[in-house]
């Protein structure tokens, strides 16, 4: 289901109040100081989907929230040209979060969550899809993809930087190595191949997703 000012209230709680992409660094503190972190959200998501269109997708099991991924030209998103892998390419969108509720981990809900922006974003014009991911030596703590909840945390803490691991898993090359917070991309090209039946489950657990404008407006980087 595509994320819209009525499904924002149904990301967990830690995550709603999240605002470490959507704002640059300064500002994100001072929110999350004054309390008004979730009044910021619903401001951001309400500007990007007016001017750009769908910026999130949630998924559900059994009609509870399960899990959900947000993603937005970069020029919508501050937060991206702190890393020292920006910028991100001018063809492509960043994915900035995903999640999946720990009671759902494991079940491949974050895999179909990144195949569904993967499919609307191709349907969109989009050439590619690019994140920041964040490297960790610690082996038992790699690859899950319910670690990679997004949180208020200050900037230091970097928890709302999906595991690099994780965006391997599904599909993303590095483009861009560093030892703490590599580029990663997934060339949309690659949707084309995809199976009918990999098509019909995603439809199932996302819902019908429509062909939307193509990317818009013409965003400086």
């Amino acid at each position: 289901m595509n994320l819209t000012l009525d499904t924002l209230e149904d990301l967990p709680g830690r995550c709603r109040g999240c605002v470490f992409w959507e704002l640059d660094p300064v500002a994100a503190d001072r929110a999350v100081r004054a309390g008004d972190a979730e009044l910021s959200k619903e401001a951001w998501a309400s500007q990007t989907l007016l001017e750009w269109g769908s910026c999130g997708k949630l998924i559900y099991v059994d009609e509870a929230p399960a899990g959900y991924v947000l993603f937005a030209p970069p020029a919508y998103v501050p937060r991206s040209v702190a890393f020292p892998t920006s910028p991100v390419s001018p063809d492509a969108v960043l994915l900035m979060a995903a999640y999946v509720v720990p009671d759902f981990a494991g079940g491949g809900l974050g895999r179909m969550l990144v195949q569904g922006v993967a499919r609307d974003l191709t349907r969109r014009g989009i050439k590619a899809i690019e994140a920041f991911g964040r490297e960790r030596p610690a082996a038992a703590d790699r690859g899950a993809e319910h670690d990679a909840a997004p949180s208020a945390a200050l900037p230091g803490e970097h928890r709302c930087v999906v595991p690099a691991d994780f965006f391997r898993s599904v599909g993303f090359k590095t483009v861009r190595p560093h030892p703490r917070f590599p580029r990663l991309r997934m060339d949309l090209r690659t949707a084309l191949s995809w199976k009918s039946d990999v098509e019909a489950a995603l439809d199932k657990l996302l819902g019908s997703m429509r062909p939307e404008a193509l990317l818009h407006p013409a965003l400086p980087h």
